[in-house]
């Protein structure tokens, strides 16, 4: 793979070290910024970088990985598949479903993958706690909360509007945090039936909310909060036991399952970094062409996109479409 990075914020500044431990064959970085551009690129030993974005598309990289302000993800990512570039894109993979699923037919008909970059379903502790699921019975309740203040959150107080914040950027918390609880709840679970979303607005953008979900035979709450903090905690009951997780979704490395009978059991998996079992797979799927792999994650991300527009616009949230 060769690959062209998008984008000079946190997510990506925390990817760039990984890039040592991944098989690439060579890898390029855009960025608006020439200066901070420049000096990632030396600090990280890439040999190319960018700041004309369709020069990069005209360049030898084969594959893209947009992490830009969530309103930038389909424009950037239409130019790329058009292009002929396959796309990894950072969650949430749009501003909305309408974007989604233009994206789907265009990388269907261009032959190319697009791909969702949330880094649950790829997690060994994820794919393993699927496997323990049954011992529960008959699921109950699930429970996901991840609260987090954000850096950005007295900026956005003093009346500043970071893109996090700013619905005309696809920002909130559902679409920045509480987007994780949904991939890990309908990974595991399917599309639920309807949703409802109670949220906490200010300036009309949700700082924190808590999105029900009704699936066929059990509820699911997932909380996402950036104007508040509490200990992480995920919990999925079920009549026969629970598992629980002391960790966002997006980062679990261990779950406990605890059964009525009182057997408990503990499992750790050690993942040197969370972004890495999703690359590697990235790779593997682009390098082999695994579109089926790619059909199922983008099922998963459709299904997710609905429910994130649902829940928005109960709450008034703009929605771009």
């Amino acid at each position: 793979m060769k690959l062209g990075i998008v984008g000079t914020g946190m997510i990506v500044q925390e990817f760039l070290p990984l890039l040592t431990q991944l098989n690439l064959d060579d890898v390029a970085l855009f960025g608006r910024n020439p200066t901070k551009t420049a000096q990632l690129a030396q600090q990280h030993g890439i040999r190319h970088s960018y700041t004309d974005y369709h020069a990069l598309l005209q360049s030898e990289v084969d594959t893209l990985y947009i992490a830009l302000p969530n309103h930038l993800h389909s424009p950037f990512a239409e130019q790329a598949l058009a292009a002929g570039k396959h796309v990894i894109l950072e969650k949430p993979i749009t501003a909305n479903a309408r974007q989604f699923r233009q994206l789907r037919q265009l990388a269907k008909q261009q032959n190319k993958i697009l791909i969702e970059a949330v880094t649950i379903h790829y997690l060994p502790a994820y794919c393993e706690l699927k496997n323990h699921l049954a011992r529960l019975g008959q699921i109950k309740i699930v429970s996901l909360n991840y609260s987090q203040y954000s850096s950005r959150y007295d900026r956005f107080k003093a009346g500043e509007t970071p893109p996090v914040f700013d619905p005309q950027q696809a920002g909130g918390a559902l679409m920045d945090l509480n987007v994780y609880n949904l991939h890990f709840a309908i990974g595991l679970f399917g599309k639920p039936q309807n949703c409802y979303y109670a949220a906490n607005l200010t300036r009309h953008i949700d700082t924190s909310g808590v999105l029900l979900l009704n699936f066929h035979h059990f509820q699911a709450v997932c909380i996402g909060a950036k104007d508040c903090q509490a200990p992480v905690m995920l919990t999925i009951q079920g009549d026969n036991g629970n598992i629980t997780i002391s960790a966002p979704a997006n980062q679990m490395q261990h779950f406990s399952v605890n059964l009525n009978n009182g057997e408990t059991a503990h499992y750790t998996f050690d993942t040197p970094h969370r972004m890495l079992p999703e690359f590697q797979q990235f790779i593997r799927i682009i390098d082999e062409q695994d579109h089926s792999t790619t059909e199922q994650m983008l099922d998963i991300s459709a299904a997710v996109m609905d429910i994130l527009d649902q829940a928005r616009r109960q709450q008034g949230i703009f929605v771009q479409d």
